[in-house]
């Protein structure tokens, strides 16, 4: 995804290699037959307009979801259902080489890392895959989704090197397998496979070339596609070598500018560009959020990017570019848990202001895409359109721009305040000459507002004339036609449908004029957008219709539930999942948080209901609905944070520790092309240490004339490291960078001075010198050279003033390395701590003989690493949907705190990473019902440094229903784990 620099745009990639003409795009095909979870495999085609499924247009909108960043399965299944609630058709996934390989050849497909479970429920739920398995994904995580072991591979990465190509073939061929058995060829639901992740500088087209070869071996026949980054002379792989057939483009056109939320296209119109004549237009990844890279908070995030800018931009978008192809970059962002975030531009929270926050509850934007979800993917004719001449507004600088389907007919309009940053209102009309005659149409824009209307739409067993109201949905519900329809509140609306004679019509709610022409088959209806109308119209040459005519909040609280039986719509839930419908019966799966109504359109068997399990009294309405009340979830407390344990750590800082298991920190050569200040290399990539805190310990002979120790050392940003001489603490410092590709190499990076105090070292005596760096991360690798993704982590120089003795080095990260000691957690959950190496962030530790304190007070802490613990016990309500959190106060000195639940490492807070303050306990890894163990692992790099402060539990959310979480297994502590730590 985007980090999207400005710099970026700067960026013009080249080529050596001669292009080669384009080949036509072939169609991936499959004969009948079953796939993974029984269903019929299906033919995938496409032309200029859309892809096709089976010979029928699909417009593919879909949203972006992270499975690393939810390290709960049962919960994959939570997000993946409310996309698909929201209206989308498709979620787009990136898999995470890094996160399934922790050394070369071992590869890990299970438990949290199970993707064959995780397309079997997007199987299942019903939604198409964008499958984007790089190499290379980006995502703001550590290494771009590159394992840190690929730093020690020579040759360049993302390049025909063969190095590289070696090691990336190892991936494609572990990952590829899984996801060729999941396409829609063979079952599946695979629509689309991303080769590479905005490639456009650097570029190497033998590469991008011989990607696709492999993967065609591998057996992926669905249209590959590649996601191209802002615009300027980039390839964008749409012609001449290394080509792909669906080449998409990347809008992020409000940046990231959170801090100023009322900022409006900065970057540009966000109209997303044709690149093949023969292919259709892709939305690849089209701005639903952004990176908090100014530290104001996601909810500023939200704002930046909230309904207004959706309503303008998107709707703007679909009609001027013709886009049939979307995926929205985030609709659920997630955690960057234990050591996942890259060091530049996140922290924990990835929850990127996305319409589904990072605790999984819905926000306004989530109402926002139902709307439009909805309506694209119920109006067929827009799969399927060409531009076509607008008609022009009576005021001047209305926007308007205009698409038919050149079949139907039908015309999508867009009208638009005449400027996207003003907040006035614009009454016009527009001279319509649609399919079915000449109109005067009025609309009504607000400030930062558009809308997309309908002309000559057969809409159902209806005709719709126009209508200055905007579409939600509609569809053939019991015998009769049912539609929503939508605008601003206190805005007036009018429809105009067709008719072989005057129809009946019966207000049945709300206040609606018609008017029946009779020389045109006209039924206007005239109405003021307030609450819901409810309009039934019979007669005239028709099947029945009931309208439905809301504003914007009203339309948001429907949900079309597609059923074997037929659609379903449920009004006045929180969230609707699925529903079935057996005999008289309908089985709603579906969420209140708090006692309301809930309305059904069902087929005309159906007389009862049942949500959740839960039998429902309900009525029949005028509407022909049912209607019941639904209660509410009972309310939840949690228990209050008590009885802690604290313990100081660090004993590695004491010259007398036994370090004789450490690894020899002695090579003098590396790979990677920044070579160290100082020999020997002490890069911890180099010693299999990829994540995470590490330990060094060098010992020289004193001669007690040494005054300082001059370190130099490399974190990423964010990071510190500490120093102590002899046992004693010699200070700290910020850890630097080394390079990038906006700045000449540092010769000097994260450099510290440390004095020793006289007649600390003695002539003659070994001196130990004990340093904790930390490790914020790996760069990732947008710009394709080495010395942006290589740069080191670790001791980058080492010099002690008055002494040339060498220097032995031994070296400690986590445990085992690149050999996992928990490989059920993963490669990114631990570092090198004392505390992480001997289990005391693992439930069952015995920490009964740990001093016993209050709680984690604001008090003074000796510089190092101390530990508090705790456990707590949940049993919360059955049947309920609770998001439970950590909450902190506001951070004092200069502290930082890891964050243990049950042994998995989720997030890090304090000082100087970020303004976060509450961290999701996702449930899987949070106990719902039994007991729970917290640690905090907090590192104190000087004088300044203080415990946390108070720390209690929070209820983001509390819903009725949701879906069964199971406790995700992972292992306690055990004896061995203290054994040479």
């Amino acid at each position: 995804m985007p980090w999207l620099l400005a710099v970026l745009l700067a960026l013009v990639a080249t080529s050596t290699a001669a292009p080669v003409a384009a080949t036509a795009a072939p169609t991936a095909t499959g004969t009948t037959a079953t796939g993974t979870t029984g269903a019929a495999r299906h033919q995938i085609g496409y032309d200029r307009y859309s892809l096709t499924v089976d010979g029928q247009r699909v417009l593919l909108w879909a949203g972006e979801f992270h499975y690393f960043r939810l390290p709960s399965p049962d919960l994959w299944r939570d997000a993946l259902e409310k996309i698909k609630a929201a209206g989308f058709n498709g979620v787009s996934l990136y898999f995470h080489w890094g996160y399934h390989s922790p050394k070369p050849g071992v590869y890990d497909f299970t438990g949290v890392r199970d993707i064959d479970r995780l397309l079997r429920m997007a199987e299942e739920v019903g939604l198409y895959v964008v499958a984007r398995p790089g190499p290379y994904i980006n995502a703001e995580t550590s290494g771009g989704g590159f394992p840190a072991w690929l730093k020690q591979v020579p040759d360049r990465a993302r390049s025909s090197d063969p190095g590289y190509t070696a090691a990336y073939r190892e991936w494609l061929n572990q990952v590829d397998p899984i996801l060729a058995r999941h396409q829609l060829t063979r079952g599946g639901s695979i629509i689309a496979y991303n080769v590479e992740n905005e490639y456009g500088a650097n570029t190497d087209p033998v590469y991008m070339e011989q990607l696709q070869q492999l993967v065609r071996a591998h057996g992926i026949d669905v249209p590959i596609v590649h996601n191209n980054c802002c615009g300027g002379n980039q390839a964008n792989w749409s012609s001449g070598q290394g080509a792909v057939q669906i080449p998409g483009v990347d809008d992020y056109p409000q940046s990231f500018d959170c801090p100023n939320p009322d900022t409006w296209g900065s970057w540009g119109e966000g109209v997303t560009r044709r690149l093949r004549a023969d292919a259709p237009v892709y939305a690849a990844e089209y701005q639903a959020g952004a990176i908090d890279l100014n530290n104001a908070g996601y909810d500023r995030c939200r704002d930046l990017t909230g309904p207004d800018y959706m309503k303008v931009f998107y709707k703007s978008n679909i009609i001027a570019s013709g886009a049939t192809m979307y995926g929205y970059y985030m609709t659920y962002g997630g955690t960057s848990w234990g050591w996942l975030p890259q060091p530049n531009d996140v922290y924990t929270s990835y929850d990127y202001g996305a319409a589904i926050t990072e605790q999984r509850q819905l926000t306004p934007k989530y109402d926002e895409f139902k709307r439009q979800g909805y309506f694209v993917t119920s109006v067929a004719p827009l799969a399927k359109t060409d531009p076509v001449t607008a008609p022009v507004p009576a005021a001047a600088g209305v926007h308007t721009e205009a698409r038919a389907n050149p079949d139907t007919r039908t015309q999508f309009l867009l009208v638009r305040h005449p400027d996207r940053g003003d907040s006035s209102d614009v009454a016009t009309t527009v001279d319509w000459s649609t399919p079915d005659g000449r109109y005067t149409v009025p609309v009504r824009v607000a400030g930062r507002d558009a809308k997309i209307l309908v002309a000559g739409y057969d809409l159902g067993g209806q005709r719709l004339v126009w209508s200055n109201s905007e579409i939600l949905t509609h569809a053939p519900i019991g015998g009769r036609d049912v539609a929503v329809l939508y605008g601003r509140d206190g805005e007036q609306g009018s429809t105009v449908l067709r008719y072989a004679a005057r129809p009946s019509v019966t207000v049945l709610a709300g206040q609606v004029r018609s008017g029946f022409d009779a020389a045109t088959g006209d039924l206007r209806l005239d109405y003021t957008h307030s609450g819901l109308a409810r309009v039934l119209i019979s007669g005239g040459g028709r099947p029945p219709l009931l309208l439905l005519l809301g504003t914007d909040q009203t339309a948001a609280r429907f949900w079309r539930l597609d059923t074997p039986s037929g659609p379903v719509l449920v009004r006045g839930t929180a969230l609707a999942r699925s529903a079935r419908v057996s005999g008289d019966t309908v089985l709603l799966r579906a969420e209140t948080d708090q006692a309301g109504e809930v309305e059904v359109f069902a087929p005309a068997p159906a007389r009862r209901l049942v949500v959740g399990g839960d039998a429902v009294r309900v009525r029949r309405t005028a509407s022909g609905t049912l209607l019941g009340t639904l209660s509410g979830p009972r309310p939840v407390r949690l228990p209050a944070l008590t009885d802690w344990r604290h313990q100081a750590e660090t004993p590695e800082a004491d010259p007398g520790f036994d370090d004789s298991g450490w690894t020899a920190a002695d090579h003098t050569t590396t790979v990677s092309p920044i070579k160290p200040k100082t020999l020997p290399v002490l890069y911890s990539d180099d010693y299999g240490f990829h994540h995470g805190s590490v330990w060094y310990r060098g010992r020289f002979t004193a001669t007690g004339a040494e005054t300082a120790v001059s370190l130099n050392a490399i974190t990423g940003k964010r990071g510190v490291y500490l120093v102590w001489l002899n046992g004693h603490y010699l200070g700290s410092a910020a850890g630097g960078v080394q390079a990038d590709s906006e700045a000449p190499i540092n010769p000097d990076p994260g450099r510290g001075d440390f004095a020793i105090p006289p007649g600390l070292l003695a002539e003659g005596s070994t001196a130990t010198l004990a340093v904790l760096v930390e490790n914020m991360g790996h760069n990732d690798d947008w710009t394709a050279e080495d010395t942006r993704f290589k740069q080191p982590r670790g001791l980058f120089g080492a010099t002690v003033a008055g002494s040339t003795a060498p220097i032995a080095w031994k070296i400690q990260g986590a445990r085992g390395g690149e050999d996992l000691a928990d490989p059920a957690r993963g490669p990114l959950n631990t570092g090198g701590r004392y505390g992480e190496r001997a289990g005391w962030h693992l439930p069952g530790f015995p920490d009964a003989g740990w001093p016993a304190v209050d709680a984690p007070e604001h008090t003074a802490l000796t510089p190092g690493i101390s530990w508090y613990r705790t456990s707590f016990r949940l049993d919360l309500p059955r049947g309920q949907d609770v998001s439970v959190g950590l909450r902190f106060a506001p951070p004092t000195g200069d502290s930082r705190v890891l964050i243990f639940l049950n042994g998995w490492n989720l997030g890090q807070y304090g000082a100087g990473i970020g303004p976060q303050r509450e961290f999701v306990l996702p449930a899987g890894l949070l106990r719902e019902h039994g007991d729970n163990t917290l640690a905090l692992a907090v590192l104190a790099p000087g004088a300044n440094s203080a415990g946390p402060g108070p720390v209690s539990l929070v209820a983001f959310g509390n819903h009725t229903g949701g879906v069964p979480v199971r406790d995700v297994p992972a292992p306690g502590y055990h004896r061995d784990l203290a054994q040479g730590a």
